[in-house]
């Protein structure tokens, strides 16, 4: 089968989109951030993704967004666009305007909401796919979409040569290893979760689309790199130190911690877009604990 190249191994940071105070994005801290996710050596960037808050951006926005980011990156790693929809037409259109626009690749959400069969679920991915450009990697989250892909439905799409593998988000490392079991090399699997990244890559995962690495992307780079060369206990103990302030990123919806603790390291702001509001009160308190516990334990030399 001739599949084509996947785009990237290791560590990956799904990226916040910055807002100003005003509500707009906010270009030149998203310059910023990427710029120093590059320099800190991450392997990869995605942009658009739940973490970057597309679902309340225009597609006048996204386009900008894309076209900015491609000429931030400019090819020294990766650049990961978020493209899904619950609608095929959409997702479709949404995956050649980021090829256009500078895309290595593209993340797809199963369609969420209105959902579908197992069936669908191929169908969907099936034309989205022959339509791309671009490698495509799906993207499972149940927690958020209401609906799981079936190993069923796995099997049928992973001998697609543009489908090169999935961002695992269901929490069951049970079905990382399955995969992992069935398709091995043929088809790559990330963990979606930042407190699975070490079981995934034990299993043969190719990595991780962190959440964490906005904050810490070097710790998170070398805990890939240590599982990658045969350091398991060192990618373990780097794993265990995220743990407190993984669980404190994810004690409200994902991205509002995130986007706190970016403003406490002086990255970002914190302002999100509305159904999401700002996060205040003990959570912020024991994220501001958790945050300032792992700069002092891990010691990365800037902000």
């Amino acid at each position: 089968m001739n599949r084509v190249k996947k785009p990237f191994s290791g560590a990956c940071t799904a990226l916040i989109t910055p807002f100003g105070e005003d509500g707009e994005v906010d270009r030149a801290a998203l310059w910023s951030l990427l710029e120093r996710q590059i320099r800190m050596g991450i392997d990869a960037v995605l942009v658009l993704g739940t973490t970057g808050e597309a679902s309340v951006l225009t597609e006048n926005e996204r386009d900008e967004l894309i076209s900015l980011a491609a000429e931030c990156v400019a090819g020294r790693v990766p650049l990961l666009v978020g493209a899904g929809s619950n609608s095929t037409d959409v997702t479709v259109k949404r995956v050649k305007s980021a090829a256009h626009r500078g895309a290595d690749a593209v993340l797809l959400v199963t369609p969420y909401y209105n959902k579908t069969t197992p069936a669908g679920l191929v169908r969907h991915y099936t034309v989205c796919a022959d339509a791309s450009p671009c490698p495509v990697i799906l993207y499972n989250v149940p927690s958020r979409t209401g609906i799981d892909i079936p190993l069923s439905a796995y099997r049928a799409l992973a001998s697609h040569p543009n489908i090169v593998g999935v961002k695992e988000a269901s929490g069951s490392i049970d079905r990382v290893a399955d995969l992992c079991a069935e398709f091995g090399e043929d088809f790559g699997v990330w963990a979606g979760n930042d407190g699975e990244a070490v079981p995934v890559l034990s299993l043969g995962g190719r990595g991780v689309i962190s959440v964490v690495s906005n904050l810490f992307p070097r710790a998170v780079v070398r805990m890939c790199r240590a599982m990658e060369e045969g350091r398991g206990e060192e990618a373990a103990s780097i794993q265990l130190r995220l743990l407190p302030l993984i669980r404190a990123l994810f004690s409200e919806v994902n991205p509002i911690p995130v986007k706190a603790a970016a403003k406490m390291l002086g990255l970002s702001g914190d302002t999100v877009r509305l159904p999401l509001v700002p996060m205040d009160g003990e959570k912020r308190k024991e994220l501001q604990i958790r945050l300032c516990a792992f700069s002092q334990a891990f010691g990365e030399d800037e902000p």
